[in-house]
C-alpha cells in the first residue's frame, strides 16, 4: 500500500489544507459515525489483508495483494501509447470521474479522484494533460471508493465506505455512503452520511434517484449461510435524507446461495448488471417487463427489479467464480465493443474476473460470454445440483503476453476495471499495467498497446477525449495518449 496521511490529532485533522485554491474539508465531516483512528502510514486497514486472503479461491483479495519479492529489478514496457501527463499527488487513487459544468465556451470539466485520501478535484479544462488541483475533502484512511458514481445533473458524488475503512474490519466495521455536494468543485461539501449494511461499491440506478450498494464479505451479524453481502437499495431522491430499504436484493446469486455482490454497471438500455461471486446477472429497474421467475408481467423498480438475463461463468474457462464488473454494449453503445452486425445488439457480456492464485497464469481474466439461453431466469434457478452457466466466447490474461513482467515469481496479474471505446478495451491489470485490447472479434481479443511502468498498480482506466486517464494506486494518475489510432 502506498503511504497515506495519518493525522496525529483531531485538531490537526481538522485543519484546512490548501492547494491551488482548494478548500479541504477534514475528518470532521465524519462526525456522528463510529470508527477507529486511521492505521499507521503504509499499513493496510487493520486485519484487512488477513481477511482478504481468507476469502479463499475466487475471493476478492486483490485490493490488498501486491507482488512478492522479485529476483530481478522491476522492468517497464510500453507500446503504442505515450504518457503525456500525470498527477503524482493523487497517490492512493482508486477511481476517477469527469463532471462537466456550464455549456459552450463557458464549459468547464473537472476530474475527480477518489482513494485512500478521500476526494480530490482537478480542473482539466485548460489543458487535459495537466490536471490542476482546485478542491478536496481530506478523509485519510478512507476505503475504498472503488468505481465511485455521481449524479451529473445534481452534481452529487456518492462515496462508498467499506467496513474496512479507518481501521475497521469486515466483521465489525461500519459501512455506508457519504453524499457529497460537488456543485462547486472548490468547496466540496458533505450533505449527509447514511449507514448501509453494505459499502464496498455504490452505483446510481434510475438516473441517480436510487443507489445500489454491495459487498464486501459478510459482517458478523449477518446470516451464517451467506458468503458475502448482497445489494441494499437507498432512495436518494432527497439527497439530504437518504432512505435505506430494509430488505436486500440480488440474493441467492451463487447457485442459490446469497453471496458477495461486488459492483453494478448500468448499460445504455438501463439494465443494471450485478457482478460478484457466482457470476453476473442483469435486472430491469424501470418499466413493465415479463418476470421469468413469477411468470407474469409486472412493473420493475429499483427496490423490486425484474430479472432479465445472466448467470454464472463456466469454471472450466476461468480461474474462480468471482466476477468483479461487467459491460454490455447495447443500444446507443452497441458499436463500442464487438461488431453488432455479427454478434448482435447486446448479446455479449464483457466481464472482469478478479482473483489471485499462485502463478500469474492462474490470476483473474477478461472473460467474454454469451447471454444466449439465459433470458428465462436460468441464472436465478441455478443450484449446486443443477448448475446453469453462460457460454464463454473467449478469455484474455496477461500471463506470457507481450509487455508482461518476465519475472517468474510475478503473481500480481489479475484483471481489474476496464473502459471500452470503438472496439478497444482499456483494462487495468494491477502491476502488469494497462492493456489495450481490440475486441471487435470477441472470439480473439488482440492486444494492440500496453503501458506498464516499473511501479505500476493500475486500478481503473478511463477514456476521456483523446486521452486515457489511469487511476494508479501507487503512481497517482497517469494521462496516456494512444498512438495506435
Amino acid at each position: 500500500m502506498p503511504p497515506r496521511d495519518n493525522p496525529r490529532s483531531s485538531r490537526r485533522a481538522r485543519r484546512l489544507a490548501q492547494g491551488g485554491g482548494a478548500v479541504a474539508a477534514s475528518l470532521a465531516l465524519m462526525a456522528g459515525t463510529a470508527w477507529a483512528c486511521p492505521p499507521e502510514p503504509g499499513a493496510p486497514p487493520s486485519g484487512a489483508k488477513a481477511e482478504a486472503q481468507s476469502e479463499g479461491s475466487g475471493g476478492h483479495s486483490g485490493h490488498y495483494h501486491r507482488a512478492g519479492a522479485t529476483t530481478t529489478e522491476r522492468s517497464e514496457s510500453i507500446k503504442n501509447v505515450r504518457r503525456v501527463g500525470g498527477v503524482p499527488d493523487a497517490k492512493g487513487a482508486i477511481s476517477l470521474m469527469f463532471i462537466d459544468y456550464g455549456h459552450g465556451r463557458h464549459k468547464r470539466t473537472v476530474m475527480y479522484a477518489t482513494g485512500q485520501f478521500g476526494l480530490k478535484a482537478y480542473d482539466i479544462t485548460a489543458d487535459p494533460r495537466v490536471p490542476k488541483l482546485v478542491g478536496q475533502l481530506n478523509m485519510p484512511g478512507m476505503w475504498e471508493t472503488e468505481d465511485t458514481d455521481f449524479d451529473p445533473k445534481r452534481k452529487i458524488i456518492y462515496l462508498s465506505r467499506d467496513p474496512r475503512a479507518f481501521g475497521g474490519t469486515t466483521a465489525t466495521g461500519e459501512s455506508g455512503v457519504y453524499v457529497i455536494d460537488a456543485s462547486r468543485p472548490e468547496s466540496l461539501r458533505q450533505i449527509t452520511y447514511v449507514q448501509v449494511p453494505a459499502g464496498h461499491t455504490t452505483t446510481c440506478v434510475n438516473d441517480c434517484q436510487y443507489l445500489w450498494t454491495g459487498g464486501p464479505s459478510k459482517a458478523s451479524w449477518m446470516p451464517a449461510d451467506w458468503g458475502g453481502r448482497p445489494v441494499w437499495v437507498t432512495d436518494v431522491r432527497n439527497p439530504a435524507k437518504p432512505v435505506v430499504h430494509k430488505d436486500p436484493i440480488d440474493t441467492g446469486r451463487n447457485d442459490g446461495k446469497t453471496d458477495y455482490t461486488h459492483d453494478i454497471q448500468v448499460d445504455s438500455d438501463g439494465v443494471a448488471w450485478a457482478s460478484g461471486r457466482g457470476g453476473v446477472r442483469g435486472y430491469h429497474t424501470t418499466g413493465r417487463h415479463y418476470d421469468p421467475l413469477k411468470r407474469t408481467w409486472r412493473r420493475a423498480s429499483a427496490v423490486d427489479p425484474v430479472p432479465y438475463a445472466g448467470g454464472g461463468l463456466d469454471e472450466a474457462t476461468t480461474n474462480s467464480t468471482f466476477m468483479h464488473n461487467s459491460y454490455r454494449a447495447v443500444g446507443r453503445t452497441r458499436n463500442q465493443a464487438a461488431d453488432p452486425r455479427r454478434w448482435g445488439n447486446g448479446k455479449l457480456l464483457f466481464v472482469t474476473e478478479e482473483t489471485f492464485n499462485e502463478g500469474c497464469a492462474n490470476d483473474g481474466l477478461l472473460v467474454i460470454a454469451s447471454l444466449r439461453g439465459s433470458y428465462d431466469g436460468q441464472g436465478w434457478r441455478s443450484t449446486p445440483e443443477k448448475k446453469f452457466r453462460l457460454q464463454t466466447v473467449a478469455t484474455w490474461g496477461v500471463a506470457g503476453k507481450e509487455g508482461s513482467d518476465p519475472d517468474p515469481k510475478q503473481d500480481d496479474c489479475s484483471a481489474h476495471y476496464f473502459d471500452v471505446r470503438d472496439g478497444v478495451i482499456a483494462q487495468s491489470f494491477y502491476s502488469q499495467g494497462t492493456r489495450f485490447l481490440d475486441v471487435r472479434d470477441p472470439t480473439n481479443p488482440r492486444q494492440i498497446a500496453y503501458y506498464r511502468p516499473a511501479d505500476a498498480a493500475s486500478w481503473q482506466p478511463y477514456w476521456h477525449g483523446r486521452y486515457v486517464y489511469v487511476a494508479d494506486n501507487t503512481r497517482g494518475i497517469d494521462v496516456l495518449e494512444p498512438t495506435f489510432r
